[in-house]
């Protein structure tokens, strides 16, 4: 529900804010006093397009602002899948600068046009006689259909259903695709996990290959070297570990002459315990050592096996190799689990498929049960409305199943005596078609929450005892729904809880609209103009008050 409109600084307006009735409002005013130029800016609330040549002052900005209460509306997933903080008293701005450049704000977030467009349209359905393309849409035609036989829950858990379906469609299609190349390569799989697990690599492999192969070219060598390196440090009566018992021995008297030489004498017990430790070291290792070509030969034929390898599969190292020998396992064992795999997802695919299939059954069903029903309460309503000769008929067709059922309905209409019933497109005039909309919102009014509706100048052609049943309708409507109409019918005017009056201000240089709330008595006032002209008689005024009073 619109609870404030403000608008500055656009077409003929300066300054103009509103608070509308939360039932019917009724805007009155003269030709060319900007009723229409309010819409035109209540659209940019709905996303659409504008530029700087709306501005009333070229040189400050244009600003439009809606305050809705929206709670009714249940939009907080809408606001989740928009990524804004949903808030049941929603207000929604546009600004356009001098310069052209426009901004769009939903709860002071930065908004782009086509977001403001999906929340906009949800907030407010401005109708007019020229609205003919949603009457026409299969969409909206379906959603009428749905809105009148109640059928919300059963077509919120059909399109659950539907997400799952095509969730599962989406993983049967991908594993049947996959097995076909995993089938396909499957030997070529299985011939090169065969030879990496006959392989058998290790991953620090390569580096102990690399250094046992170097000992062993180099054994003599090292052999040789070892072997004077225990004679220089320990196998002699001149080497490292006897001189430096020599030294301890030497030192061991000066101990208890002062701290330092005792310490002296502790850092040479710690250098021959190291010098021990290396030798007993080195010496494990020269005994280790053989120059063995028959080894070498092994080494580096495992070497070169695993360079060959390496270079195959276009790898740097070890680690490489073994994690695409987990790979291969990984497609193997998956193609050898294909089977299981594809019919274990083939079952929930197909009870996915029966699933929709049984809630469009469903949804088909209750459709149609409201089929004769919708047709004969729409033709009520029209004949009311001045359409004595309506015929409409409601046709369905099954489709492929979709988001929205499996059924594609479309509305015949007729207005004319002899005329077979058509597609709406191609029959209702204007004045027709405006008519037969609003007996559909009037409908749907009964069944759900629906935006604000704004009328525009809805009753043209209409007078007397039709634009009374009109007014009436519009009052019952807006028991339940916000209705903001424009009217230049007093027989409507009569039937607002709150009455508007724009007109146009030349007080200034320049020309600007203004809005103001009607009292009673200036509501009776303007009624009995409309009645009977810019100086309305008695007899005019006492009409007005009868409408105004019997309203």
């Amino acid at each position: 529900m619109l609870t404030q409109l403000t608008i500055k600084n656009y077409a003929l307006i300066r300054h103009l804010e509103m608070h509308p009735s939360s039932q019917l409002t009724v805007i009155t005013g003269e030709t060319g006093a900007g009723k229409s130029i309010m819409l035109g800016a209540i659209s940019l609330l709905l996303g659409q397009r504008a530029d700087t040549k709306v501005l009333w002052d070229e040189n400050e900005k244009c600003i439009t602002e809606g305050s809705f209460d929206i709670k009714p509306y249940k939009l907080k997933r809408l606001f989740e899948e928009q990524d804004l903080d949903y808030n049941d008293q929603t207000v929604i701005r546009r600004e356009i600068s001098p310069g052209g450049k426009s901004r769009a704000f939903i709860n002071d977030t930065p908004v782009t046009l086509e977001v403001m467009r999906k929340i906009g349209g949800r907030l407010m359905d401005v109708h007019s006689q020229h609205e003919t393309l949603e009457l026409g849409s299969h969409r909206f035609q379906l959603s009428l259909i749905d809105s009148y036989a109640g059928n919300a829950s059963l077509l919120s858990e059909y399109q659950d259903a539907w997400k799952d379906f095509l969730k599962s469609k989406k993983h049967y299609d991908e594993l049947l695709s996959e097995s076909g190349r995993l089938k396909t390569e499957y030997d070529f799989i299985k011939f090169q996990l065969d030879e990496l697990q006959k392989a058998s690599f290790r991953e620090n492999e390569q580096g102990e290959l690399e250094s046992s192969l170097k000992i062993n070219e180099h054994g003599e060598d090292i052999k040789t070297r070892l072997n004077q390196l225990l004679a220089m440090l320990g196998q002699s009566d001149a080497s490292v570990q006897s001189v430096l018992s020599q030294a301890i021995v030497l030192l061991q008297p000066l101990k208890s002459y002062s701290p330092q030489y005792e310490q002296l004498s502790k850092r040479l017990d710690s250098l021959l315990i190291e010098l021990k430790d290396i030798l007993d070291e080195a010496e494990r290792e020269e005994e280790q050592i053989e120059f063995d070509p028959k080894k070498a030969k092994e080494i580096q034929g495992r070497l070169d096996l695993l360079y060959s390898l390496m270079q195959k599969h276009r790898l740097h190292d070890v680690k490489g190799l073994l994690a695409y020998q987990e790979s291969l396992e990984v497609q193997a064992q998956k193609t050898i689990n294909l089977d299981d795999d594809l019919s274990r997802s083939k079952r929930e695919f197909d009870q996915s498929k029966n699933l929709v299939d049984n809630l469009a059954g469903k949804l088909s069903t209750s459709r149609e049960k409201v089929f004769s029903p919708l047709a004969k309460q729409l033709v009520k309503l029209l004949r009311d409305l001045g359409i004595g000769e309506a015929v409409l008929q409601i046709e369905s067709k099954k489709i492929e199943p979709g988001l929205s059922g499996a059924d594609q309905v479309e509305i015949l209409f007729s207005a004319n005596k002899g005329i077979p019933p058509r597609s709406l497109e191609e029959v209702a005039s204007g004045g027709e078609f405006s008519r037969l909309m609003f007996c559909v919102k009037y409908v749907m009014a009964e069944k759900t929450a629906l935006p604000t509706l704004v009328l525009d100048e809805i009753d043209t052609g209409v007078s007397g005892e039709i634009a009374m049943q009109l007014g009436k309708m519009m009052k019952t409507m807006a028991q339940k729904h916000q209705l903001i109409t424009i009217s230049h019918l007093p027989q409507i005017a009569a039937k607002g809880d709150q009455h508007f009056l724009v007109y146009k201000d030349n007080s200034s240089k320049k020309t600007f609209s203004e809005i103001k709330s009607l009292t009673q008595k200036e509501r009776i006032e303007e009624i009995a103009k409309m009645i009977g002209g810019a100086n309305p008689s008695s007899l005019a005024r006492a009409n007005a008050r009868e409408l105004v009073e019997g309203n």
